[in-house]
């Protein structure tokens, strides 16, 4: 049979080459594919035109321009399939159509996992793998198909039979089963990608309401989209009742940590009290808020490390927000100088010092004060604000001690050394220790200390 069909269409294809009618054929084709090409670059241009500061929309356009080519010489070539089939043997055109058609479904499976999976515009291994995978399968039926092997191994899958359970369930079934839900997870991806782009481009809504908003909307259809494909191969969605009892169960007993962090994750969102770019402190760490997932958020320290911390422990302990409301943050340093220092005179001084520091909030100028009398000097404190501590308290701190140190040295400002002083109580009754008998002790020098 296949080689019938191979035979037979060759046969015809030789045939048609010895007509000129062949030459209409080829032209229609060069023709479909030069207008289709014109076309998506004319229709690419025009959009770009529109959306030349929208930068995710343009990125969009331009991968999605890669598939709108070969799916407008598609729709021409079988546009001309239909004028020419009246008059004319068309199998040059017949081999043509799946062939354009398989192109347009590896670039559009393409074009999806990228919109899917990777966001900042580089794939990664694996979606590169899967892209391969996709490819294969594609030009794998596309040649069954040339060759006339597809009806038998829909015919073989069919009559293959795997038992499940009390169920018997065909190949071709569980094949069209994966490929379905795979098929509708695809696109529910590509459209919350989608979604969640558009959202996140709204100034007007909170951060946290479009991230939640986002994704809300791809757990709904990512849910869709299985039901969905169950459905439709065919399988009844009420047994899922009994996994959903089970999982529900499991949910309660074994994950109450992970569902914890999940619900965390959304009354953080919801409730606002953290925000992407936030300098927070929880626990044991400290750093600035750069992604809020529904189960965890990542903090990124000062050092560049980043931290993966639950979502339930910001809701479940206290937490330190340092940009809440505002970003202005108070820091402080303390010095110590003689108890002789013309302390009025000094604490001007300190002021004008820290207000010189870049980062050194002027709307709220800096301010020394006389904390206590210690017991080697007059303690001072100085304090100040800033706006960006996302920037970091510790290189701005040294500057204003930098700052301070210079006063101090150009005003020639004491900075005391701890002084104790060590008595010894009735010293005489303690035992004198006498040298060995083997030797002598010189008596000291004059004029030495004993």
């Amino acid at each position: 049979m296949p080689f019938n069909f191979v035979s037979g269409l060759l046969h015809d294809l030789w045939s048609d080459l010895q007509e000129p009618g062949v030459l209409w054929q080829i032209a229609a084709i060069t023709g479909c594919l030069i207008v289709g090409w014109l076309l998506a670059r004319l229709i690419r241009t025009a959009f770009a035109r529109r959306t030349q500061d929208e930068g995710i929309l343009r990125i969009g356009l331009e991968s999605f321009s890669r598939v709108l080519a070969p799916t407008i010489s598609l729709c021409l070539v079988l546009v001309a399939r239909s004028v020419l089939e009246p008059t004319l043997h068309i199998n040059l055109l017949r081999v043509a159509i799946p062939l354009l058609a398989s192109f347009v479904l590896v670039r559009l499976s393409f074009y999806v996992l990228r919109r899917a999976f990777a966001r900042g515009g580089q794939a990664s291994a694996s979606v590169v793998a899967i892209e391969k995978l996709v490819a294969a399968c594609v030009w794998i039926g596309f040649a069954l198909y040339i060759t006339g092997l597809w009806p038998d191994l829909i015919d073989v899958l069919e009559k293959t039979i795997l038992p499940l359970g009390r169920y018997k369930v065909s190949l071709l079934t569980i094949l069209q089963a994966v490929a379905s839900v795979m098929g509708t997870l695809m696109v529910a991806l590509w459209a919350g990608a989608s979604l969640e782009q558009r959202l996140m481009r709204l100034d007007s809504v909170h951060s946290s309401i479009r991230a939640v908003m986002a994704r809300m909307a791809r757990a709904v259809l990512i849910l869709i989209a299985v039901l969905l494909s169950l459905s439709l191969v065919g399988i009844d969605l009420t047994v899922l009742s009994v996994f959903g009892g089970a999982l529900g169960v499991g949910l309660g007993l074994g994950l109450q940590k992970i569902v914890g962090s999940y619900v965390s994750g959304f009354v953080i969102l919801l409730e606002r009290s953290m925000a992407i770019g936030d300098m927070v402190t929880v626990d044991k760490y400290y750093g600035q808020v750069t992604r809020i997932n529904t189960r965890y958020t990542i903090l990124r320290g000062l050092d560049g490390v980043e931290s993966v911390i639950p979502n339930e422990l910001f809701v479940s302990g206290p937490m330190q927000n340092f940009s809440l409301s505002d970003r202005l943050l108070r820091l402080s340093t303390k010095v110590t100088v003689a108890y002789e220092t013309d302390i009025e005179a000094l604490l001007p001084l300190l002021e004008e010092a820290a207000a010189t520091v870049a980062r050194v909030s002027k709307d709220s100028p800096p301010s020394a004060v006389l904390r206590f009398f210690a017991a080697d000097g007059l303690e001072v404190e100085v304090g100040f604000m800033i706006v960006d501590p996302e920037n970091g308290t510790f290189a701005v701190t040294s500057d204003v001690n930098l700052a301070i140190w210079r006063v101090l040295q150009s005003n020639h400002i004491r900075i005391p050394y701890n002084q104790r002083e060590i008595r010894i109580l009735n010293a005489s009754s303690l035992p004198a220790e006498k040298p060995p008998m083997s030797e002598e002790v010189a008596p000291p020098p004059v004029g030495e200390a004993r």
